[in-house]
């Protein structure tokens, strides 16, 4: 319930957000039903890529229920705004990258939530924005990434107005990284996720742990720090498989010519 689970290919997964109204708004328990799906495929060892996607084509998520929200107190408020923030946190360090589906509506919960993908691939008629001033809550949690991405400039017109944008500028402002016609969009995002089923599984969950890494730590640390990781890659054997492989191929290619 609230997650449906399909597998175009056995390194590929979709997660589909079920049950959630035609809108796919962010109730309690829909967030705890997508947690628990995405710890169960955070589990499973040969998945190179996550595509997670909202049903039908109105919204991909068009924020959180404002039913449950209108009923909240402080208390109440922080929890369940806690929730969402640890629904972000299992997208933004699941172990594999994660593709975000954009079709129709992304507001509010639903492009923080978006945002704590490492891709969004947009429909190019999709429509995002953050609302939440407009209903007397301030964007917050992931939101917060907002600036780093986007800048200040930007992020300031998005969160202060509460306006929407469409999709074609969000991509221009950074925020998505491509957009497509609409009956492209999942040729697209398989073909995307394709490529990483090309890619060493060690060396992909490798380069997701730093690049996560890489936000919290100045530059100089970083570097450092991947500096360890360079020589542990050639542990896993990865290294050598597609060099060599390279290097066969270029041979191959070299005397036929």
């Amino acid at each position: 319930m609230y997650a449906q689970i399909t597998y175009p290919t056995p390194s590929t997964a979709i997660l589909t957000i079920t049950d959630a109204g035609v809108l796919n708004v962010l109730s309690t328990p829909v967030m705890q039903g997508l947690i628990q799906a995405l710890n169960e495929l955070a589990e499973n060892p040969d998945l190179r890529c996550l595509v997670l996607r909202g049903s039908g084509a109105r919204a991909f998520v068009a924020g959180a229920d404002i039913k449950e929200l209108a009923q909240l107190q402080a208390g109440t408020g922080r929890t369940f705004i806690s929730l969402l923030r640890d629904l972000c946190n299992a997208v933004r360090h699941f172990p594999v990258p994660v593709i975000v589906r954009l079709e129709g509506h992304t507001l509010g919960g639903g492009l923080e939530l978006a945002m704590a993908g490492d891709l969004r691939i947009a429909a190019d008629n999709a429509v995002v924005g953050m609302p939440e001033v407009k209903v007397g809550i301030p964007s917050v949690i992931h939101a917060a990434m907002m600036p780093a991405q986007i800048g200040t400039t930007r992020a300031a017109w998005l969160l202060l107005t509460g306006e929407n944008i469409p999709a074609t500028q969000a991509q221009e402002w950074g925020l998505i990284n491509e957009c497509v016609p609409q009956e492209k969009l999942d040729e697209r995002i398989l073909a995307v996720a394709e490529g990483f089923a090309q890619i060493g599984p060690a060396v992909l969950r490798q380069q997701k742990r730093l690049f996560r890494r890489w936000e919290t730590m100045a530059l100089d640390a970083a570097v450092d720090d991947s500096i360890a990781e360079f020589g542990a890659a050639f542990n896993t054997g990865e290294p050598q498989h597609h060099m060599n492989d390279f290097l066969r191929r270029k041979e191959a290619a070299k005397k036929q010519g």
